[in-house]
């Protein structure tokens, strides 16, 4: 056929006799002249004239959006375009019922589509560079293009063509869509004045877009990138080239910043608590209808009213997106029925005379004719998928998942409809099978959701074993009982591992359902259509249908799920609505207080002020002190703080303080004493506000303003200029120290500083003052070095001393200390007294409260408050209560005189800060070898350090861990890998056998006879096989879903026993290098997500991955000309998940790493209320809170606009695999394809669009799961110990060692391989039963030889003999259980004393009893509850350090041996206990050989024989006496020093 314009089929084509406008070819032709107009104006700005005008604008983001109407233009446009598509199709159709080509009915259309392109392109251009003359080029498109459409639509009436003709609907739809585009550009002009106006509106781009750090734009940019997520692209397609940063993922918009959104939320709850109340109030007034009053009392402001009215907008958009994603989804259904259906009537089609229809000279069809052309179809259905797709995103953008409950019920009413529809009545039979398995689907939702609540029980009673264990993983490797303990978690782990059973059981039932429900209805429903209905079944029908099953099944999957948060969600908000509406503490205006300050108190500070030189204030102490003593409160003086008939309660009607009447002077030394329980801490936090008050006030003084003068000379003398504004703030506040130490997890220097401003004098005061100097220099990093969560790796004391800093280091006029020496040893207390209170505090003249036991200091004391049973005993000066409370000052006394006792026995020892430092300087400096390497980053350490450039880090980042799946893999045993392969290969393979059997069925039906009463032969072939099909498909989905989950299992319960194996049988140098924590998150974190996740990860991507490759290869069955459209998508598809899956990982990362700093911020934050409300740093703490949820929210919202990207661009792939899979099988259907063939083929290029997101997504979730693997697999590496020695068991005799013998013959020694020797050439001989001290400075090699005896260490040279055998011929386990030792550590395990006496249950009762008796504890172990039974907590904690000790003791003597070995035995215990051990040592083990390491040497004076270790080599080895006798023995020398 010609090409021509009008055609040449009819003489009058070209005929203009009628007029010009009469000729339809012409008048198609007159609306070409706008499309041309707008590409000729628009292309050459576009392309020549665009740079010079973007660089006017001085912003960063090319995304400022600011015309009105911006979103309707693109709507409008969108529609346009699709209309246009319209037309083109109409016209080609219309066009091959002509005999000649008549390009005029198609051709403007086309050129209409790449205008309508050309001017939204050209509209974002001028747009986002701010040039509005230029869009005067889009009125008059638009103008011209509404006129034109007028006149067609006009000639059309004229003609006698009307709306039942498809061409008149399409341009009436035109002429609307132009008239609204002109409308919207007449508002733009109206607006922005940019022509026929003198004064131009200016306008200025958005705060967000000129702030540089705002790179989330998803609020910015235009829709047709707000769809597709196009901003995100550099981002994604970077961080292939570089990880992405926190830095990179910048700041949020303001709008979607947690502050706005509070605010907006708090304002919706107010409205509503004003609402409430006010409605209360009016029936108050008017109490005709007392139950309708009751009722409102009740009443409360709904939480679920507020979400909506403060977030109503986005979730009501949200869920018009899902309905109309869901509404969309009927469209592939639909449209195969219409494909399939056309396709088989072709044969039928007649050509019928269409001349009734012909106008203009051309063909005029309607809509139903468009319709029935399959082409038509097709690409109808493309363009519902992709629209489908869009909306569902922009929806999950929006609110996830929300509105899906009335959703799915939604979606079930019209599925049901439109089955019922396609197959009558045997329809409802599989829907209802669908509908009454539902409730089974709730019931195991529910099952797992408990089953994973006692999961969590034992696998914390786990982690909590393996803890202990690897803590005192020394003593258990000492004493040979590592398998007891390791049988111990093993059983604990076997507990876990049933009930993870029962929960993989579950998660197979459940995976199970969703894959057998479809093929149940689909079996019920087809079947019972062949027997009863009066039809046969046609292709068209058959998989309409089956695509119809597959969308009904889904709400119903979720439905479960739905169910269970609901219920969460409703008991949440109830949680909230009822925190929300208890009572708060009031504003602290009342600490502001009311009370009048006399003027003396002024005069006195002024001329204080002047009369001492700050910088001089401790020479000038005796200057100061006298002149404060004489001060006494009285009602005229100065009062800081007043408390009239208080009663006070913890929110009980009980007061916990009653009729309390105190003052607390300014500017002195308070201090509040009283025993245990009475209410002393009570009484501070009462003064602070913290207690509910039943009666009574408190009255805080005002800040007078000499005082602040005060004030800022002490700033500015230590160099610190305070703001007017922040002085007074800082004083209305008050330091306080609580008597229960809490930390920031900060560094200590922000611990201290507490958010005031850094200053280096006053700083170093304080830090002098708390003795805290000596402390900080043994931390890695100063005062730099982070204290952890809760300050977890300080002691006691350092954290009190800490916490005591931060109350003196601030600028405040008031200080509270709650017991601040309950931590501390007596030398710091004295010192803590003297420099920081008595010193710093009082010297600037600041009001001290003081809660105290110590009583010795209330000499001190300006101002005492003896405190009894929650009541004021006694209040005055010391003086007053001598002269009127005889009784109690007698009592103090008493008290005083013990404290002096305990003080001098105290001096005797080493002090207890002493140990503390110790303890802290072994914590960071025993591992020598350690890392600084944080734990995350230790799978790739090995590779970057191979890595030198960008690219090799690339390629790495995005491989796959092949290796570590396969090591997994075969954890969980080749037997199952073959059954789960061969049993997913099978199960997909009988589901595309089920739907080709039905295609054979439904063709055969349709071939044979049509519309005709069945006859039951035709069954006998077709039914029994489908029957056969379904069931073992059915039975093949149980086998899959049942063994990926047990291999799952299988692999983690090897994995973790493995694990354990190789760590509890490592060599002690393991444990020195490596840090405890990174040990215990393979067994917690990294077990956890072998133990839950990976199976069900494993699972969901191998179906997805076969269902994929399942569909791709019908398709290409069916068509095998769609596999060259393939090729391109497949290279597309494989770039698409390459880049997500490292962007992805990334943005994971960052999620989960800015998640852990909120969620300690958070709980932190809540131990500390007191002391942050206290120091009036409340809003420090809500905007520390703000900025960590923003910092997390921008790392969430960026991986989830991550997915979004993914998942739109794998949903259009799908689309086009649709769109290419339909055109394929209708072209390939005019060369004999059977039509059940072709819905085949479509039904399953549907299912592409659904899964190839979910294939990616689960790849990349694998990934990041498979470094638990890799971690666990990187410890697997680990060298045990050598337990098997050269000699048998049976060669060792049973009583061996029977004499205690020990030779040392050439001995050197080291820790590792790697190292040098830490002991040389050490040759000693200790005698059997005797007492050998050994001693040396730190470091001289005295624990080393210790760990010798044990073969603890690599004993490279030389040897050690026991009573005749060489110790590193013997098996470990026989060497260890043979010999005892007293570590200087006690260790003590949670269990029994029992259990922690004799773990190996192989001594009697008796036995046990001595042992105690001998180790001094029989009575006190009597007096427990249970005797030998009592409960011993985590680390032995309900018993002192000395108690533990003398456990230790007695667990050595329990086990007989001959040799006994004290390393540091007594480093850690008080005096007495010192005494009770080496009674013992002398009497108990009188005829055994003691090795003793000394800690004091004083403590080896009395010993037989004595080595002297330096830089390990034996320097000295004689008895003490002679070597005391040597003036200049390293004996003699340490002795003196040591004394």
């Amino acid at each position: 056929m010609s090409l021509s314009f009008c055609g040449n089929d009819l003489k009058n084509s070209y005929s203009v006799e009628k007029g010009v406008l009469n000729n339809g070819c012409f008048v198609d032709a007159l609306n070409l002249v706008p499309h041309v107009f707008l590409l000729f104006i628009t292309f050459p700005i576009l392309f020549i004239g665009w740079g010079s005008q973007s660089s006017k604008v001085q912003i960063h983001h090319n995304t400022w959006l600011h015309f009105p109407g911006h979103n309707m233009r693109w709507i409008l446009t969108f529609m346009l375009l699709f209309v246009h598509v319209c037309e083109i199709a109409e016209g080609i159709v219309s066009n091959t019922e002509m005999k000649s080509n008549h390009l005029h009915l198609f051709l403007p259309a086309f050129m209409g589509f790449i205008a309508a392109t050309t001017s939204v392109v050209y509209y974002h251009n001028i747009e986002t560079a701010n040039f509005p003359k230029l869009l005067l080029a889009l009125f008059i498109y638009w103008v011209l293009a509404f006129i034109t459409k007028i006149i067609k639509l006009w000639k059309f009436a004229e003609e006698g063509v009307g709306v039942e003709h498809l061409r008149f609907c399409i341009t009436a739809l035109l002429v609307v869509l132009y008239g609204l585009l002109m409308a919207v550009e007449i508002n733009v002009i109206r607006v922005r004045k940019y022509v026929f106006f003198t004064t131009p509106q200016r306008v200025k781009p958005p705060e967000d877009l000129q702030d540089l750090g705002v790179r989330f734009l998803q609020p910015f940019v235009n829709l047709l990138s707000k769809a597709t997520y196009w901003w995100m692209n550099p981002l994604i397609i970077g961080a292939h080239k570089r990880p992405i940063e926190l830095k990179k993922i910048g700041k949020l918009p303001i709008a979607m910043r947690s502050l706005t959104n509070y605010l907006r939320l708090k304002d919706a709850y107010e409205e509503q608590r004003v609402r409430v109340r006010r409605c209360t109030l009016r029936r108050c007034v008017d109490q005709v209808d007392h139950q309708q009053h009751a009722e409102d009392l009740d009443r409360t402001p709904s939480i679920w009213r507020s979400m909506y009215r403060a977030f109503g907008r986005p979730i009501l958009l949200s869920s018009t997106f899902r309905y109309m994603a869901d509404l969309l989804g009927f469209a592939g259904p639909l449209c195969i029925f219409g494909i399939v259906k056309h396709l088989d009537n072709k044969t039928e089609e007649v050509k019928m005379n269409k001349t009734e229809d012909l106008h203009f000279g051309v063909y005029f069809m309607s809509s139903m004719e468009l319709l029935q052309n399959t082409y038509v179809l097709a690409v109808l259905l493309f363009l519902a998928l992709v629209l489908q797709r869009t909306f569902l995103q922009a929806s999950y953008y929006v609110t996830i998942e929300t509105g899906i409950n009335l959703r799915g019920a939604l979606l079930i009413i019209m599925g049901v409809i439109l089955l019922h529809y396609l197959l009558g009545y045997s329809a409802l039979i599989g829907a209802s099978v669908i509908v009454l398995l539902a409730p089974f689907q709730y019931l195991i939702a529910t099952k797992l959701a408990d089953t994973q609540k006692s999961t969590l029980d034992y696998s914390t009673d786990r982690l909590k074993k393996t803890t202990e264990i690897l803590k005192g993983i020394k003593l258990l490797k000492l004493y040979a009982w590592e398998n007891i303990f390791c049988d111990s978690v093993l059983e604990t782990r076997g507990k876990e591992l049933t009930s993870l059973r029962t929960f993989a059981f579950y998660t197979s039932m459940s995976i199970f359902m969703n894959a057998a429900i479809p093929i149940a209805a689909v079996l019920a429903t087809f079947v019972t259509h062949a027997y009863f209905s009066e039809f046969r079944l046609r292709p068209a029908e058959a998989f309409a249908s089956l695509a119809l099953f597959h969308i009904l099944v889904t709400p119903l999957f979720l439905l479960s799920t739905v169910v269970r948060f609901a219920v969460k969600a409703v008991v949440s908000v109830q949680k909230l609505g009822e925190f929300l509406q208890s009572e708060e503490i009031g504003e602290d205006s009342w600490r502001n207080g009311d009370m009048s300050v006399s003027l003396d108190s002024c005069k006195k500070h002024t001329v204080t002020t002047k009369a001492i030189n700050r910088k001089q204030r401790y020479k000038m102490d005796s200057y100061e002190q006298p002149m404060r003593r004489q001060l006494r409160p009285s009602e005229t003086e100065d009062v800081a703080v007043k408390v009239s008939d208080g009663y006070f309660t913890w929110g009980t009607n009980t007061s916990t303080l009653s009729d309390i009447n105190i003052r607390v002077p300014t500017g002195q030394l308070t201090m509040i004493v009283g025993q245990v329980g009475c209410g002393k801490s009570s009484l501070l936090l009462a003064m602070l506000g913290e207690m509910q008050t039943l009666s009574g006030k408190v009255y805080w003084s005002k800040v007078p303003d000499c005082e602040m003068l005060h004030d800022v000379y002490i700033s500015r003398e230590y160099g610190t200029d305070f703001s007017q504004e922040e002085q007074s703030k800082n004083r209305y506040s008050v330091a306080y120290a609580t008597q229960k130490s809490w930390l920031l997890n900060a560094t200590v220097e922000d611990n201290i500083t507490f958010g005031s401003p850094f200053n280096k004098q006053r700083y170093k005061a304080v830090i002098d003052a708390c003795s805290l100097q000596p402390d900080i220099d043994l931390l890695p990093f100063g005062d730099q070095t982070e204290i952890g969560e809760r300050g977890i790796n300080l002691s006691g004391g350092q954290r009190q001393r800490i916490c005591v800093a931060r109350a003196l280091y601030q600028n405040t006029n008031i200080v509270f200390l709650d017991d601040p020496f309950s931590a501390l040893d007596i030398h710091l207390s004295d010192h803590l007294m003297q420099e920081g209170i008595l010193k710093f505090l009082q010297d600037d003249k600041r009001t001290v409260v003081l809660v105290t036991h110590k009583l010795q200091y209330l000499i001190h004391a300006d101002w005492i408050i003896a405190m009894k049973d929650g009541s004021v005993l006694r209040e005055g000066t010391l003086k007053d209560i001598q002269t009127h409370d005889v009784e109690l000052y007698e009592h103090w006394k008493t008290l005083m005189n013990r404290q002096d006792q305990e003080l001098e026995k105290d001096t005797e020892i080493e002090s207890q800060t002493t140990l503390e430092r110790k303890t802290l300087r072994r914590a960071f400096y025993s591992r020598e070898a350690k890392t600084h390497i944080d734990d995350e980053d230790e799978e790739e350490q090995e590779e970057e350090d191979e890595e030198d450039s960008l690219s090799t880090t690339t390629s790495r980042r995005s491989k796959i861990p092949w290796k570590v799946c396969w090591r997994y893999l075969s954890s969980g045993g080749f037997l199952l890998v073959f059954v789960v392969v061969t049993s997913k290969l099978a199960k997909h393979s009988v589901m595309v056998a089920i739907d080709y059997w039905l295609a054979a069925w439904t063709s055969s039906n349709f071939n044979t006879m049509e519309h005709k009463p069945i006859i039951n032969s035709d069954h006998q072939s077709y039914v029994p096989v489908f029957i056969i099909l379904c069931a073992a498909g059915i039975v093949l989905c149980l086998i899959t879903s049942l063994t990926v989950e047990f291999l799952g299992l299988t692999a983690a319960s090897n994995l973790h026993h493995n694990l354990l194996n190789k760590i509890i049988h490592a060599p002690l140098r393991f444990f020195d290098i490596t840090p405890l924590g990174q040990i215990l998150n393979r067994f917690s974190a990294d077990t956890n997500i072998i133990d839950q996740h990976i199976p069900s990860t494993l699972e969901s991507l191998t179906r997805s991955t076969l269902l994929c490759l399942s569909a791709i290869g019908v398709v290409a069955f069916v068509t095998p000309a769609s596999l060259i459209a393939l090729v391109p998508l497949a290279v597309a598809f494989y770039f698409i998940q390459k880049y997500f899956r490292v962007a992805s990982r990334d943005l994971q990362d960052l999620d989960d790493s800015t998640q852990l700093p909120l969620l300690c911020h958070f709980s932190e934050t809540a131990e500390g209320l007191t002391t942050i409300r206290a120091f009036r740093h409340e809003a420090r703490f809500k905007q520390r809170m703000l900025e960590l949820t923003d910092t997390n929210n921008t790392a969430y919202l960026f991986l989830s606009a991550a997915n979004r990207w993914l998942e739109v661009r794998t949903d259009y792939l799908g689309a086009v695999i649709v769109l290419t899979a339909a055109v394929a099988a209708i072209w390939m259907s005019f060369y004999g394809l059977q039509s059940g063939l072709v819905g085949l083929g479509l039904t399953y290029a549907l299912t592409v669009t659904n899964y190839l997101n979910w294939v990616v997504r689960n790849l990349a979730d694998l990934e990041v799961q498979m470094a638990a693997v890799k971690k666990v697999d990187s410890f697997l590496s680990t060298e045990s110990e050598n337990y098997e020695g050269s000699l048998d068991v049976s060669q060792v005799p049973e009583d061996w060692p029977q004499h205690g013998e020990i030779k040392i013959q050439d001995l050197c020694v080291r820790y590792d391989p790697m190292l040098k020797p830490v002991l040389k050439h050490v040759n000693a001989f200790i005698n059997p039963g005797q007492k050998v001290g050994i001693c040396g400075r730190t470091g001289s090699g005295k624990s080393s030889l210790s760990l010798a005896f044990f073969n603890m260490v690599d004993v490279f040279h030389g040897k050690i003999i026991i009573d005749g055998i060489d110790i590193c011929k013997l098996p470990l386990q026989t060497l260890r259980s043979r010999l005892s030792i007293i570590l200087q550590d006690p260790v003590l395990f949670s269990g029994s004393i029992r259990f922690n006496l004799d773990p190996e249950r192989t001594c009697t009762d008796d036995r046990l009893w001595e042992a105690l008796e001998i180790a001094q504890l029989k009575n006190m172990v009597r007096s427990l509850p249970g005797g030998l039974d009592a409960v011993v907590t985590e680390g032995g904690e309900n018993f002192s350090v000395g108690q533990r000790q003398l456990f230790c003791l007695a667990r050595a003597f329990v086990r007989k041996s001959s040799i006994l070995i004290m390393d540091e035995a007594t480093a850690s215990i008080d005096m007495a206990t010192e005494n009770i051990l080496q009674k013992v040592v002398m009497t108990a083990f009188a005829d055994r050989t003691v090795v003793t390491i000394a800690h004091l040497v004083s403590s080896i004076l009395e010993a037989e024989q004595v080595l002297v270790f330096s830089s390990g080599i034996l320097v000295e080895c004689d008895s003490a006496a002679n070597l005391l006798a040597q003036e200049d023995s390293l004996f003699s020398v340490l002795v003196r020093t040591h004394k």
